[in-house]
């Protein structure tokens, strides 16, 4: 089992910055690769970045390439997710995600998830 416990989200300005964070704890090498999704109101949730267990490799869906970045500490089981740049459409509760690999998170998406945080609401101001 593998525990998943993000931070971060709030209130910011269209243009402005925050960065989340997720803390992983338990059997965490069952399920190295680690990622965020999101779900906007009446939306699906849907893969944003993931990286592998390694931290050498990345992913992202088009629409946040160039303003976010996924990042890991591995000495502290926890991933980043660097926000810059955020637009109002960007306004979701986002989801930490582990799964075996970071590649399938990207192309399988929810499938490819083994394990789900609760959650963090990011709120962008137009």
């Amino acid at each position: 089992q593998v525990r998943l416990v993000e931070s971060g989200g709030g209130l910011v300005q269209a243009g402005g910055s925050l960065r989340l964070s997720c803390a992983a704890s338990g059997r965490t090498f069952s399920s190295p690769a680690m990622g965020w999704f999101r779900q906007a109101p009446g939306k699906e949730r849907e893969f944003v970045a993931a990286i592998t267990g390694s931290g050498g490799r990345t992913y992202y869906i088009d629409s946040v390439k160039g303003r976010f970045t996924i990042s890991r500490d591995n000495a502290k089981i926890t991933v980043y997710l660097q926000m810059n740049s955020l637009k109002p459409e960007d306004t979701a509760v986002y989801y930490c995600a582990a799964g075996p690999s970071a590649l399938s998170i990207k192309t399988v998406g929810q499938g490819g998830v083994d394990y789900w945080g609760k959650g963090t609401l990011v709120t962008v101001s137009s």
